[in-house]
C-alpha cells in the first residue's frame, strides 16, 4: 500500500505541475519508469489478453515478476531495452471489411501502461473538453450526450460531418514528436516512444512490416498519442482559431479520429469544410471524401436530414406531446453488423447447453442495451430483442433434423431462462452538463 501511495503522489505532483504551468516542459520523466512504478502498473493489465510475439501470458510472467521486472528495469538504465515486434491480428469490421489490431508483448504492454501513466498525468491536465475518446471518466456516451444537448439546445442549423481517412495508420511520427516535445524535455523518455513507435509488425503471412508512420490500434498507448496528436492538429486549431473567426456560434465533439463540428450559419460551416481539408493535410491526414459533408440540421427542416456519430443515428422529430425533439436510434448499419456477429454466435454456440446459452445470450443483451439504451432508441431496442430471439429459434431448430421448439414453446423458454427485455438505461445527469467547446 505505501510504494502505490508513493506512485500516486508522484503522479499527481507531475500532473499538479502540468497544471499550474502550462508552459513546463518536464525533464527526468524516464527516472520514473522504475520498479514501484512498474510493480503498481501490473495490477491494471488484463490478465486474459491476447499473447503477443513472445507468447507470455500475464500468468507466466507473473510467476517470476520481481525478477522479471528487475531485470526490465537494469535494461532501462542501461538504454538496451528494444520493444519486440507487434502482432497483427485482424478482426472484422462492417460491411466484410477488416480492422488490423496490433498485440503487444507481455513486457511491453507494462512498459507502455506505465509510460501511458506518466503522459496522461501531463496531457489530461492539456486535452480540451471537446476530447472524449479514450481518457478517464469519459466516454462515447458523454459524447453522444452532450452532441445532443448542443443540438437540441443550441442556436445550431449546420453540421459538418466529418472522418479521417486511415487516421491510425497514417499520423506522422516527425509531427507527433515535436508536438511532445512541446510539453516533455527529456529526451530519454522520447526516445522510447520512438522505439514503440518504430517496433517492427510482424503480419498474419509472417512478413516483419518496418512503419514509416501511424500508431498500431491495440497498443496501450496508442490512444493517448492519437488523443495528443489531434489535440495540436484540430483541438487547438478549431477552438483557439477558427471558431474565432466564425460569425455565428459553432462546437467541435471529438471522440478518438471521429469528430462532429456545429455551426449556427451555413458560411461558418462550409468554410470549415474547406478549411479542415488544408489543415489535417498539415499535418499528413486526409479527409474521407465520402464521408465528409456539411449537412443542414435543424427543427426546421425536421426528418429531412440526418447524420451519424458513434454509432447513433441522429434525425429531428416529435415526441409524443408533438414537440420538436433531437430523435436518436441505432445506426442502420451498426444494427445489422450487430445482429450478423449474434446470428453468427447462434449458429457457433447452438449445440451448448441451454442455460449457458441464455447466459452469455443475457450478457450480450445487456452489454447492448448499456451502450444503446438511450432515450428515444426503445424502438430500436425492441427490434434488435425480437430478431435475436428469432435468430436464436432458428438455430436452435437446426440442431437437429427435426424442430426442437415451436414459437410459443421458445417464448417459455426466454420466460424461464429471463432472456433479458429492452430497457432504457439512466445515466447521471453531470453527462448533461454542457462543455464549452
Amino acid at each position: 500500500m505505501k510504494e502505490r501511495t508513493t506512485v500516486q503522489t508522484s503522479l499527481l505532483g507531475i500532473a499538479k505541475k502540468a497544471k499550474t504551468e502550462k508552459r513546463y516542459r518536464f525533464r527526468n520523466l524516464y527516472r520514473e519508469l522504475d520498479e514501484e512504478m512498474l510493480r503498481d502498473s501490473w495490477r491494471l493489465i488484463r490478465k486474459d489478453a491476447a499473447l503477443g510475439v513472445d507468447r507470455v501470458s500475464a500468468a507466466e510472467y507473473e510467476a517470476n515478476l520481481e525478477e522479471n521486472i528487475h531485470q526490465l528495469v537494469e535494461r532501462l538504465k542501461r538504454k538496451s531495452y528494444r520493444a519486440k515486434l507487434v502482432r497483427r491480428q485482424y478482426i472484422p469490421k462492417d460491411a466484410g471489411k477488416l480492422r488490423p489490431l496490433g498485440i503487444l508483448a507481455t513486457e511491453d504492454k507494462l512498459l507502455q501502461l506505465a509510460g501511458k501513466r506518466l503522459l496522461e498525468a501531463i496531457y489530461e491536465q492539456d486535452l480540451l473538453p471537446c476530447s472524449y475518446g479514450y481518457r478517464p471518466r469519459m466516454g462515447a456516451l458523454a459524447a453522444v450526450d452532450q452532441l445532443t444537448v448542443k443540438l437540441q439546445f443550441g442556436r445550431y442549423r449546420y453540421v459538418v460531418e466529418a472522418d479521417i481517412k486511415g487516421f491510425f495508420d497514417n499520423l506522422s511520427h516527425e509531427w507527433l514528436m515535436r508536438m511532445l516535445a512541446e510539453r516533455i524535455d527529456d529526451q530519454a523518455i522520447l526516445r522510447l516512444i520512438k522505439k514503440w513507435l518504430k517496433a517492427g509488425v510482424l503480419d498474419t503471412d509472417g512478413k516483419v512490416i518496418r512503419p514509416e508512420g501511424g500508431t498500431p490500434q491495440g497498443g496501450i498507448i496508442s490512444p493517448l498519442l492519437a488523443n495528443v496528436y489531434l489535440h495540436y492538429a484540430l483541438d487547438l486549431w478549431f477552438v483557439k482559431v477558427f471558431r474565432k473567426s466564425c460569425r455565428g456560434e459553432a462546437f467541435l465533439i471529438r471522440f478518438a479520429d471521429d469528430f462532429v463540428c456545429g455551426f449556427e450559419r451555413e458560411e461558418d460551416a462550409q468554410h470549415c469544410y474547406r478549411e479542415l481539408e488544408e489543415r489535417l493535410r498539415k499535418f499528413g491526414l486526409e479527409l474521407a471524401a465520402a464521408k465528409t459533408r456539411v449537412i443542414p440540421f435543424s427543427r426546421y427542416r425536421r426528418g429531412k436530414t440526418s447524420f451519424e456519430f458513434l454509432g447513433f443515428e441522429f434525425r429531428w422529430g416529435k415526441d409524443r406531446q408533438g414537440r420538436e425533439r433531437l430523435q436518436r436510434r441505432t445506426a442502420r448499419k451498426k444494427f445489422r453488423g450487430s445482429l450478423k456477429r449474434a446470428a453468427e454466435w447462434c449458429k457457433k454456440n447452438r449445440h451448448q447447453r441451454m442455460g449457458e446459452q441464455f447466459k452469455r445470450l443475457n450478457a450480450k443483451l445487456r452489454g447492448y442495451y448499456n451502450y444503446y439504451g438511450v432515450n428515444g432508441n426503445y424502438a430500436s431496442l425492441n427490434e434488435f430483442y425480437h430478431q435475436l430471439k428469432r435468430l436464436h429459434l432458428k438455430w436452435l431448430n437446426r440442431r437437429s433434423q427435426c424442430p426442437s421448439y415451436t414459437w410459443d414453446g421458445y417464448l417459455a423458454l426466454t420466460q424461464h431462462f429471463a432472456l433479458a427485455r429492452p430497457h432504457i438505461v439512466g445515466r447521471p445527469k453531470s453527462c448533461l452538463v454542457a462543455s464549452r467547446c
